[in-house]
């Protein structure tokens, strides 16, 4: 079997019985990133020669008979706002261009630790500032089932390389919905944790109270190895929870006594049918997994778009401010003088969705507009994680769809900022409320003749990471959507 079709725990004990090699691995994903990477824009950049060392050092040990870690020789792929040391950070900007880390973050040290061998730097929209990967300033990244769609965004050249079988996890940030809107359009697993569950030392910032490194996988049992070495307190990152690593829940796949909601306003009259199906299907395999269906609201969804676009883009004009040109990445002189090499270098180095949500965020922080729009958009944000709060007192868990549609056609939101800030509509809310949430793949849709994938979320209480991966296995367990692959996967 090729490295590519195992999955990462089961190319891990391949390598460790000794049934494979890591620079076997290493090699072939770095050869298949070479070619239907390239062709699908996945990477940014790769980093052969390091990996291939690193693979065959693992190979020493292993000869040596020393132990190795639970990802020894697993390739994977590091979104381009993540630090690894030597890798070029970029963050798919202009403005960061031939910026190469010097330290590596905290989570990819992690599962460096544990024998994962980064072979590259995956494309994205720029400063994780999109939803269809189209914001990237060296051209978008393609979905492995439809080249001339999204593989969604902003994690977007992570998704398409696990979709695609490059790699099997790749790591993205999802800050309202950049890794589980991604998960969904290419069929695939998707994970974002509880917020301070995973440190986020060495994710280059966007919004600071919503960013969260979140895996991408083919299969939950990853996700939850995955979780298991990357969580944990880091004095590194004053936001991250002072506890220990997450462990995972039950190996039963029976889900008995779970009790799933549903809200009704995931549900709109003027949904997508397709994808309302595949959630009224999903309900019915939970409950033949023992788990009880219930109705329940979360009356303030409607809000959450606009509460999102007003926090994330306050955070955003904040944590951008530093790249002015003076201490890294791109400078352009302007008039000589240092304001106008400041103006010079920002009008250069940042496209325009950057551009329109710094003055956006600077709009809503502005003296006379900061009680009207930032502060209503924080009473907005709690009672969002109120809704959750009460939804929780007669139910374990939240389903409902993870995007409203499957993936659309490259260029064909890019005109209309506001059309495509609502593809976030259904992942924004957990992300304002800092919960744990999933998308597993779900179904498909048929588009001209296309099978989309269709992706289903599930969203639990604070710090319940574990029962939301959980219960994703059962119904990974009790569903074939997760084994199917795209064409350009064989």
């Amino acid at each position: 079997m090729a490295h590519e079709r195992k999955d990462a725990v089961g190319l891990a004990r391949a390598i460790a019985a000794g049934e494979s090699s890591a620079e076997a691995a290493v090699s072939e994903a770095l050869e298949r990133a070479r070619g239907l990477g390239a062709r699908l824009a996945c990477f940014l950049s790769l980093e052969p020669d390091g990996a291939l060392a690193r693979a065959r050092e693992l190979d020493r040990a292993r000869a040596d008979g020393r132990a190795l870690g639970p990802l020894a020789g697993v390739p994977i792929a590091i979104k381009a706002n993540m630090a690894t040391e030597g890798f070029e950070t970029n963050c798919a900007s202009r403005i960061l261009a031939g910026y190469r880390a010097p330290y590596t973050a905290t989570f990819v040290q992690r599962l460096v630790d544990a024998g994962a061998v980064p072979i590259g730097v995956t494309n994205m929209d720029e400063f994780a500032m999109g939803s269809s990967g189209e914001n990237s300033a060296f051209g978008p990244a393609m979905n492995p089932w439809d080249e001339t769609r999204t593989p969604g965004g902003s994690s977007s050249g992570a998704a398409a390389a696990v979709a695609a079988g490059i790699v099997p996890i790749a790591l993205g940030s999802d800050t309202g919905g950049s890794v589980r809107q991604p998960a969904a359009f290419c069929g695939i697993q998707g994970f974002k944790p509880t917020y301070g569950r995973v440190s986020r030392y060495g994710l280059i910032a966007f919004a600071s109270s919503l960013d969260q490194v979140s895996p991408f996988a083919r299969t939950v049992r990853d996700l939850e190895l995955v979780m298991e070495l990357m969580s944990g307190a880091d004095p590194m990152d004053s936001s991250s929870l002072p506890m220990g690593p997450m462990r995972r829940g039950p190996d039963t796949v029976r889900l008995d006594g779970l009790r799933i909601g549903l809200p009704k306003e995931y549900l709109p009259d003027g949904l997508d049918g397709r994808v309302r199906g595949a959630v009224e299907a999903a309900a019915e395999t939970l409950r033949s997994l023992g788990a009880e269906v219930v109705e329940v609201s979360l009356p303030h969804t409607d809000a959450a778009i606009p509460c999102y676009y007003v926090v994330a883009t306050a955070e955003a004009s904040s944590n951008l401010a530093r790249f002015d040109g003076v201490r890294y990445g791109l400078r352009v002189d302007g008039d000589g003088s240092l304001a106008g090499m400041m103006a010079a270098t920002r009008e250069a180095g940042f496209g325009p969705e950057v551009k329109r949500r710094i003055l956006l965020g600077t709009y809503v922080l502005s003296s006379g507009y900061y009680d009207a729009w930032y502060g209503q958009a924080m009473k907005v944000r709690r009672l969002l994680r109120r809704d959750f709060d009460r939804a929780f007192e007669s139910c374990d868990l939240v389903l409902g769809p993870t995007s409203p549609t499957p993936a659309f056609t490259l260029g064909e939101k890019t005109a209309d900022p506001l059309t495509m800030y609502l593809n976030d509509i259904l992942t924004a809310p957990a992300s304002l409320a800092g919960l744990p949430a999933i998308s597993v793949p779900g179904g498909f849709a048929l588009e001209n003749g296309t099978r989309l994938p269709l992706g289903l979320q599930l969203v639990g209480p604070p710090l319940e990471d574990g029962r939301v991966l959980h219960a994703a296995r059962a119904f990974e367990s009790a569903t074939s959507f997760h084994s199917e692959r795209p064409p350009l996967f064989a």
